[in-house]
């Protein structure tokens, strides 16, 4: 029972937080665009990589060096590009979380964010 108490807690805290996924999903429920496929998006990558992280990504990373290369270099990249994204649209849009901005966004492009 220890662990159901763990994880559960943990999961919450996760969920809870708000961090880049959940601030663009509210984003997009304010702006009421593609809800349900963001939601779908954002809860399907969260299971995969709970998932990922239960049965033992870590083991697969410690066993072969060149997964574990491109996890953490690839993360990295990631990363950074995301950030300094995020960085450009908060300078280039400053109120993009209000609801009287009304900008018709392409189903494709809220996909790829």
């Amino acid at each position: 029972m220890s662990a159901f108490w763990s994880g559960f807690f943990t999961s919450l805290s996760l969920i809870l937080a708000i961090g880049a996924q959940n601030a663009f999903v509210l984003k997009q429920g304010i702006k009421k665009e593609h809800v349900f496929a963001v939601c779908l998006i954002c809860a399907l990558g969260d299971t995969l990589l709970i998932f990922a992280g239960v049965f033992g990504f870590a083991k697969v990373i410690q066993k072969f060096e060149l997964v574990k290369q491109v996890a953490i270099y690839g993360g990295f990249i990631f990363l950074f590009v995301y950030s300094l994204k995020s960085l450009y649209s908060a300078f280039k849009n400053p109120k993009s979380l209000l609801p009287s901005v009304q900008h018709e966004s392409k189903f494709s492009k809220i996909v790829l964010l």
